[in-house]
């Protein structure tokens, strides 16, 4: 294995170009979606002048047979990429888990503690202690660093029941996150929620944290007809008023209502459709089974290259997220329903972000979580102005290309590295002279 700083060296420098180095267990080609987002931000960081490397592990995430072969080293799109060797045991049990996150974060301190001082370090909450790293280097030497916040951790391990609240864990975790937003120089989230979270939690200064989404890739994913989707005309779908859940069907999305109005709507001409896999599939088949609910379809998750066919066999896509998780983790599948312009169902608390951007917007509709009835109305309604939910569909569209592409995200994420980056010594040393 090649000396930490052989790992992190730059050859062909520049002074002029700020130097930022990606920090995440995940990286293309790895199949993890926080991998793919910090490629296709690696992607623009460099054409937007960065100096660009990444500090990743071998692709070990999901199932044996996803894990592609990586290069140890590799200029990826003119990225400096570095994945270190790590164990690769399964998952499934506690001792595997722990073998795997030593063997990560121990080098990967090691490789922190030599780093170049004149970088800025962008460490992501995958996996969630990262960002430890990036405190205590920062208590030896000068380290400038940025946090990215996807999941909120411990938050979330209390709400699936993992670790009990209140708990020891949960405040000694509670006391390393302060140490780690504290020490930061500037913190990205995904939405104000989150913000909110932060700030209450840790009594942080809303000013340096920085609300910024995630994306989708519009180049891959854009709007076409239903009755031009292979999916629609296989299952048919064309003539009959189609509401489409595609991704993660678990814990932190909310079934209970999607099946009420379903029940309620089972005379009508309407289809709902659920594509994907998760630890609620099991539940929502029976529940359909025992429901007799013969308009609900259930489908695995569809090939990346059928994506963008699947996602627009239908006439609204719904957008959910369960009570008392918005600001933990953020429903990344809000990208890809704005991508292919369908006009968006969304089902949450009142005061959630995810209502204010499709209202403000006019890009779909919101209904409260829990309540079936007002959902099933809001279905009558639609399935009634057809007119309405094509000219919400193409809010849906103009939406995001003004928001939610990499170009949008991107740019706000250069504008934070920068901020960081113009504190840097050399960079500081360079303007004095």
């Amino acid at each position: 294995m090649a000396p930490p700083d052989e790992d992190l060296a730059d050859p062909g420098g520049s002074e002029s170009r700020p130097r930022v180095y990606l920090l995440n267990q995940y990286f293309v080609p790895d199949v993890a979606s926080t991998g793919h987002l910090l490629g296709d931000l690696s992607d623009h960081l460099v054409a937007s002048g960065f100096q660009v490397n990444v500090l990743t592990a071998w692709p070990s995430y999901g199932p044996r047979e996803s894990w592609q072969p990586a290069p140890r080293h590799e200029i990826r799109n003119g990225a400096h990429v570095t994945r270190m060797i790590t164990t690769r045991f399964s998952k499934d049990h506690l001792l595997g888990r722990a073998v795997n996150s030593l063997t990560f974060i121990l080098p990967f301190g090691l490789r922190m503690l030599l780093a170049p001082r004149d970088a800025v370090y962008l460490y992501t909450t995958n996996p969630p202690y990262l960002g430890i790293v990036g405190a205590l280097v920062s208590k030896v030497k000068h380290h400038r660093y940025v946090v990215l916040l996807h999941d909120a951790y411990p938050q979330l391990a209390v709400w699936v029941g993992k670790i009990r609240g209140g708990g020891l864990i949960e405040r000694l975790w509670h006391r390393i996150n302060r140490l780690i937003y504290r020490r930061a120089d500037q913190t990205i989230v995904l939405c104000n929620a989150a913000k909110r979270l932060l700030c209450e939690s840790y009594q942080l200064d809303p000013d340096r944290i920085h609300v910024i989404p995630n994306w989708a890739d519009g180049t891959e994913l854009w709007p076409k007809p239903k009755r031009e989707s292979d999916l629609a005309r296989q299952h048919g779908l064309v003539d009959v008023f189609t509401a489409l859940y595609s991704g993660n069907l678990g814990l932190y999305y909310d079934f209970e209502t999607l099946l009420g109005a379903a029940e309620r709507l089972r005379e009508e001409p309407f289809r709902m459709v659920l594509v994907g896999a998760g630890g609620r599939k099991q539940w929502i088949e029976q529940e359909i089974r025992r429901r007799g609910l013969r308009n609900c379809l259930m489908l695995p998750y569809q090939p990346f290259e059928r994506l963008n066919d699947s996602l627009n066999g239908c006439d609204t896509s719904i957008v959910t997220i369960e009570k008392g998780i918005e600001g933990i983790s953020f429903p990344s599948k809000l990208y890809t329903s704005l991508a292919v312009g369908k006009p968006i169902l969304a089902l949450s608390e009142s005061d959630s972000d995810l209502r204010g951007i499709v209202e403000s917007n006019k890009a779909g509709w919101w209904t409260e979580i829990g309540n079936a009835d007002a959902l099933a109305e809001r279905l009558r309604m639609m399935m009634a102005d057809r007119a309405e939910c094509e000219r919400r569909g193409a809010n849906a569209r103009a939406l995001f290309e003004r928001e939610y592409t990499v170009e949008a995200s991107g740019a706000r994420y250069a504008e934070v590295l920068r901020l960081v980056a113009d504190r840097s010594p050399r960079r500081t040393m360079a303007r004095a002279r």
